[in-house]
Formats: C-alpha cells, structure tokens, sequence
C-alpha cells in the first residue's frame, strides 16, 4: 500500500537502496560490507596457520597436499586480480565518477591471514558428496587485514574467490582497490554436488578447452565436471588395453584424449576444487564399438534410427552375450585404476535404451520387458560390482531405476533429466539424486534442429525447425528453478544438487564458453545459495540478481572466457529498475 502512495521514481530508488549490489557471486550466505577503499599491491603478507605463504606467481602444485592447494589458489587469485585489468566503467553510468582518486591518499591491506582449521581427509581432494566441507569466513579490517578461515582447503579455495571479486583495477593502470571495507562473510554450499555435464562424443573438445571450463567453474563455485566422454558417435578416449576402440571409433586421430590428458584434466580439476568423474552410456548410445568390435553391438546405423535409437547412429550392447561382459572386464580394469586417484565416481549411464534393438540381437529376438529386465538387473549388477570394486561409486540415469524397475544400491547416485515428478519418485524411493531437469537446465536447447528436411510434407512437418527441448533456457529460467520444490523435507536430504548439461550435437570449440556462460553461473548461484534469499525470505530477486550478474559476467570475460552478455550495456550501466519489465 504504501508503494502506491510514492512516484514511481521513488518506488524504484527505494528498491535499490534495499538492494544494494553485492559484487559477488554466487551470492553469499551472509555478507556486510562498508565503504572505505582499501588498496592491494603484490607485497601483501599473506600467511597460512600461522607460517609465511609466499606469492609465487603462476605456481603449480607438484602434489596434493593442502599447503600446495591453498598456495597455488592464492597465486591464482592474487593473479586474477592484478591480470585481469578489470576496470568496472562498464558498470556505471557515462561520465559518472566510479572510482577513487588515488591521489588523496591511499590506505593498504597489509594482511592475508589464511587458517584451516582442521587438517584435510585423503577424500578431501575427491570427496563423495557431503564428504568435504567447503564453508568459509572472510573478514576485512578498514585497518587493513584480511582474515579467511575454512574448515578444508577446498574451503580455503572458496573464499580466495570471493575474495577476487571485491577488486578492480584503477583507470591509471597502476593500482588495484577494494570499495567496500570492512567486509565480514559467512558462506557455506547449500547443494554439495554442483555440476556441468559436457558431452565430448557429438563434438570434441581439446583439453585447453575443457580446463578453461574448469576455471570459470572454480570462479562460479561449481564443483563437479562430469564428462560424458563416447556415444554412439564417437569413442575419443584412448584405452591402452583396448587401443582399437578409440584408432577406429574417433572422429578422427587428432581428437582423441590420452591417459596423460585425461590425468592433467582430473589434476587441473583437483588444485581447483573441481572433481572431474567420466561416463561410458552403456547399455544403449554404444554403437560406436562396432566399428571395432562389431560382434558386441546389435542395431548400429539402422535406418530408419528412429526405431532403434533416439538418435542415429544407434548401437547397444548385446544384453545376452558373455563377450560383452569380457570386453567391459578388459576396459574397467584398464580405465578404472587411472581415475580412481582422483575421482569418487563413475557414471555407467543407462538411459534411452530402445527395447526394439534387442529384436535384432541373436541371443534374445524380443522386444518384451519381461524378456530385457532380468537381463538388464544382470548387466547392471555386474557393471556396478566392477565400479565398486575399483572404490568408486555408481551413477546411472533414472531410466534405470524408473522405467526399467532395475534395483540399484543404496550407495548409487541417479541422474535424473526428465523433468516432472521424476526426483520425487526417485527419492520417495529412497535413492541419491543429481537434478538435470530438461525444462530448465539443459544448455543445448532451443537453438533448431540438427537434422535436415527435405522439401514437401516432411518439410512443413518440420517447420520451423525447433529441437525438441526448444525453448532456449535462458539465465533467468535457470535460475527459477529448485530442484528440491515439491519435496519433503527428508526427500530433500537426498537431492545432491544439480548438473547444467552440456549436449554438444550443435556444440564445439567455437560456441563453448558463449553457450555455457555465464548461464551455468546462474545455476551455480542456485545450487550455492540455495533459492531463498536469508536476508528477505523468499525466493531470490532477478532485479538484485541482474547487476551481480552483469559483473560477474564481466570479470569472466576479463579472465579469457568468452562469455555471452544477458543484456544491453545501457542495462549493465544503469539501475536494475530501468530495464526491469513493467508491472
């Protein structure tokens, strides 16, 4: 009521005095902030427990252990800050004054007081989920001393990021400050599990690529990187037992990934807080091991694909025949004990599997779920023995357990897309879950088809050409959704957190870091901070969200990732009320 009795003008000023932007993102859980400036140079005396820390610039862990991870994300950090020549003009209105005038003095941080306080489990660097804590306090004194404490150094890890983006850099070049001391920050997860999932079956991605992907997770505080390496496609991993699936199943030779790439990605993965775990879709979107083992693999390029495979070339695994078993013995027991030192999981996939294809399969000749599912129970335990005994812990897609009534362990975590009631009967069920819901988190939707239409009937059938999750998701859709809404407070528990997928059929080097960024971000706040603003109680706003936004946006785009902008820059320079919709 008393909204209406103001100006319009007003009205909007009054929001955003009581949104003031944060400069942060994700948003923490707890955050004040004044407004002294503050300054940074490379002088800084930064200590952890109690010993001197050296910036060392560029530094690379030789190891893991905690005084290396903290050292090498304190060097990234300070980095960030004095390289990416973040000067925030691009925030504030034409002409407006932005920043200090460091001719009238400058006040400087003379302190960074680093303190873990309990020594990290071996888990800690690739924790099942909830197995590490990544909670931190950052404090900063107008005296000038800046004080971070963790639980972990993931923890530690955390708070170095929060701490690059109370930063910019002066217009003369030459100095680095901080608007917003004293600064006190509590923050923990909401979510343990915070994800992308990148498909590099469709379209290959270099390594480069993929570490830069892990940089801006670090940076958005998502820590998980599931890679869901072959398909149908394309089989780019190379398996020295088994060197024939990737010499005949890669897109071509250059575009493969070693056992040292796959070991400097999950490396890269572990200094940064980011656990890299890998997938082989199995039974279904296989079909690429016919072309080296094409006795395994029934249906593969069957046309019309549509009954066989929901997309082509098609191809599963023949579900009644032991070489299959002997052929996956061959490839876990050489692929197992290379991501085991650094990952907890392994994703065997499972969804999609087209009864029709075990039609075409010697052994079987049946489309019948009473004739697949005793066979598929037989497939799966015998799969998930194997991940277990290797000390990883089963993924699978929610097919398995919802549409195939496959039993699972209780330790199996369930990857669900489908959107609907799915993760409340999965976990009514009892079952861990990682929300992808389709309608709001799959990254590839809503750009066309891939495929092509011939002219006639076919071609108005297909007009205009939308794919079939169209629209496009965008930020703001994104960053609607709770993966936990419907949902008792003990089914809760169960869900992990979320993953933002990343199928590249239309993907690949070229549009990477423009598609995923900075709408995975948005996700990454959701998951962090968890939908519900403390400060208010209710869900949080996309007008105090926008403008942390634009400027997290920013600093990607100064730090080399080529990030999409979410509005025009007359918004990004303006106040959230002037591009807000009308009420």
């Amino acid at each position: 009521m008393f909204s209406r009795l103001l100006p319009v003008w007003s009205f909007f000023l009054l929001l955003t005095t009581l949104h003031p932007v944060a400069a942060v993102w994700p948003a923490p859980q707890s955050y004040t902030k004044g407004n002294t400036t503050l300054y940074l140079n490379q002088n800084i005396k930064v200590t952890y427990n109690g010993a001197f820390l050296p910036y060392t610039y560029g530094y690379v862990p030789s190891g893991f252990s905690s005084k290396e991870v903290v050292q090498a994300g304190v060097s990234r950090a300070l980095s960030g800050i004095f390289e990416s020549k973040f000067v925030p003009w691009v925030l504030h209105k034409p002409n407006s004054k932005f920043e200090p005038d460091v001719y009238q003095g400058q006040n400087w941080l003379k302190t960074l007081e680093i303190i873990q306080k309990a020594e990290d489990k071996p888990s800690a660097f690739k924790p099942l989920d909830n197995e590490v804590d990544e909670s931190y306090n950052l404090t900063i004194s107008t005296a000038g001393d800046v004080k971070l404490t963790a639980i972990s150094s993931i923890g530690i890890l955390r708070g170095l990021e929060t701490f690059t983006q109370l930063f910019y850099q002066h217009s003369t070049g030459t100095s680095w400050y901080t608007p917003y001391a004293p600064v006190a920050i509590q923050d923990a997860p909401k979510f343990p599990h915070r994800g992308i999932l990148l498909d590099t079956a469709r379209h290959f991605f270099p390594v480069d690529d993929i570490l830069r992907t892990i940089d801006a997770m670090a940076w958005s505080k998502l820590n998980r990187l599931h890679i869901h390496v072959t398909d149908s496609q394309s089989w780019p991993l190379v398996i020295p037992a088994l060197p024939e699936l990737s010499s005949k199943g890669a897109h071509h030779p250059s575009e493969t990934y070693s056992p040292a790439d796959i070991e400097r990605i999950q490396k890269y993965g572990v200094h940064r807080g980011v656990e890299v775990y890998f997938e082989i879709d199995m039974p279904g979107h296989i079909g690429v091991v016919s072309l080296s083992h094409p006795e395994l693999i029934v249906a593969y390029n069957e046309q019309p694909y549509y009954w066989w495979c929901a997309q082509p070339p098609c191809g599963a695994f023949k579900l009644n025949n032991s070489a299959v078993d002997d052929f996956l013995e061959k490839l876990f027991d050489d692929l197992f004990p290379r991501l085991h030192p650094y990952s907890a999981y392994f994703h065997t996939g499972g969804d999609e599997l087209n009864k029709n294809d075990s039609m075409l399969d010697e052994g079987i000749r049946s489309n019948k779920s009473e004739v697949l599912q005793p066979l598929l129970q037989k497939f799966i335990d015998t799969q998930h023995s194997r991940v277990r005994k290797a000390k990883l812990t089963p993924v699978v897609w929610e097919e398995i357990p919802l549409e195939w009534n496959v039993t699972i362990g209780k330790d199996t975590v369930v990857q669900s897309w489908l959107g609907g009631a799915s993760v409340k009967k999965l976990t009514a069920m009892g079952h861990k879950v990682i929300d992808s819901n389709y309608n709001f988190w799959y990254l590839d939707c809503g750009r066309g088809q891939w495929l092509s239409w011939d002219n006639g009937l076919a071609f108005e059938t297909g007009y205009p050409f939308n794919d079939w999750c169209n629209p496009v998701k965008s930020w703001r859709l994104i960053y609607s959704h709770d993966p936990t809404a419907g949902l008792t407070e003990e089914e809760a528990k169960l869900v992990l957190g979320g993953e933002l997928a990343v199928w590249s059929e239309t993907i690949d080097p070229m549009n990477l870091d423009t598609i995923v960024w900075p709408r995975a971000s948005a996700a990454g706040e959701v998951l962090w901070s968890g939908r519900i603003d403390p400060a208010t109680g209710q869900n949080r706003s996309q007008i105090e969200a926008t403008p942390r936004l634009n400027e997290f946006r920013e600093r990607l785009v100064k730090r080399g990732v080529r990030a999409s902008p979410i509005q025009m820059q007359f918004c990004v320079q303006g106040e959230a009320w002037e591009c807000e919709y009308p009420m």
